[in-house]
């Protein structure tokens, strides 16, 4: 709301029975850059909702968010406590929030909930679990209510409009590349992306391009998170999570292009066994952990030079045949027709994935499997 539709948002903390609840919304206030309703020791959450809206028509506030106590429908103090705040603050949306590890169980939890307090909407949070959120296809038959958002990690961005094919095509394991693109112009430095696409025209590509790349990976929310978008990935993604890699990979690399000089970032050719040992001693890695990122970089940055040399069959060749690709500053991500072959998971290396080396095995920072 605040970045998208330049609104003015206020959060209040209705929880006055978790410990630190409201401490902990604070601090996420301050992190999303809104406005939060000061805390007053001892006040119900019916005192603090009057408090919120008083506060929120005299601030000048376009929008206020009352974040209620987790409660059951079986228990009819809350539910109460629920139908009064409701009362007093006459909200435009009430809105259930629910997990979607459930399952059917959240469905009924929605159904027994708009029997007490009238919702206008779901949001089903941890869609990004191994559930795939089955539960979202029931929902709208069985409650009549929309699932309006959905929560695909606990980052401040991690929740996304919820839109039926797209979750379909999730489900099913057609990826989400309109969710992708939309992520990736959201997070994308404009600049930062004219500045690669020009250098990548010129067929340049150093390890600070390649630490931007690592970067821009992390702000649309991981490996796993990106591979969830793509299609016929499904299989990749569970191999992955199977070898047990996470994003430390991404600040391990990072860690390890910091401790080189502007020289050694700029001309890589130049690092030898000495520069090495010191670029690792720096990074708290090891030299193949080193070894491995730059021959992930040589392979790009070929890559990338066949790209800048043929234009767009260059690019084509490039990406070995594959069908399409991502916006500059990506790194040249694509697929094939049809999708991945799982078994590519070890060749990706050779033009696909940053972040991900070639046929010798085993990701740069991790130990190969036994």
């Amino acid at each position: 709301m605040k970045k998208r539709e330049n609104k003015k948002v206020l959060l209040a903390s209705l929880d006055t029975r978790r410990p630190a609840a409201m401490q902990q919304l604070e601090q996420l206030s301050k992190q999303a850059d809104v406005g939060f309703l000061p805390i007053i020791e001892g006040q119900t959450a019916t005192d603090i909702a009057a408090r919120a809206m008083n506060a929120a028509r005299l601030g000048g506030y376009d929008v206020v968010i009352l974040d209620t106590a987790g409660r059951t429908s079986i228990d009819e103090e809350l539910m109460n406590e629920a139908s009064a705040i409701a009362d007093i603050a006459k909200p435009a949306e009430t809105l259930l929030v629910a997990d979607a590890l459930t399952g059917q169980d959240a469905v009924e939890t929605a159904q027994r909930f708009h029997e007490r307090l009238p919702l206008t909407g779901l949001v089903l949070t941890r869609m990004d679990g191994d559930a795939r959120g089955g539960a979202a296809l029931s929902m709208r038959a069985v409650t009549g209510l929309p699932v309006k958002l959905l929560g695909v990690s606990e980052k401040l961005d991690g929740l996304d409009n919820f839109d039926a094919k797209r979750i379909a095509g999730r489900i099913l394991g057609q990826g989400d590349v309109v969710s992708l693109v939309e992520k990736a112009a959201e997070t994308l430095d404009a600049e930062k992306a004219e500045r690669m696409a020009a250098k990548m025209k010129k067929g340049e590509f150093d390890l600070d391009d390649l630490a931007e790349q690592l970067q821009q990976l992390q702000k649309m929310g991981g490996m796993q998170s990106i591979l969830g978008m793509l299609p016929g990935m499904g299989k990749i993604k569970k191999q992955m999570a199977g070898m047990d890699m996470d994003d430390r990979v991404f600040k391990q690399q990072e860690a390890i292009i910091s401790s080189m000089t502007r020289l050694e970032r700029a001309k890589p050719a130049i690092i030898k066994a000495s520069r090495k040992k010191r670029i690792a001693a720096g990074s708290g890695t090891g030299v193949p952990q080193v070894n491995q990122l730059l021959k992930m970089h040589k392979q790009m940055a070929g890559m990338m030079k066949k790209m800048g040399r043929g234009g767009r069959k260059g690019m084509m060749n490039a990406l070995g045949g594959m069908g399409g690709g991502m916006p500059p500053g990506m790194g040249g991500m694509g697929m094939p027709p049809g999708g991945m072959d799982p078994n590519a998971l070890k060749d990706l290396g050779g033009g696909g994935l940053p972040g991900l080396p070639g046929p010798t095995g085993g990701l740069p920072g991790l130990p190969k499997k036994k």
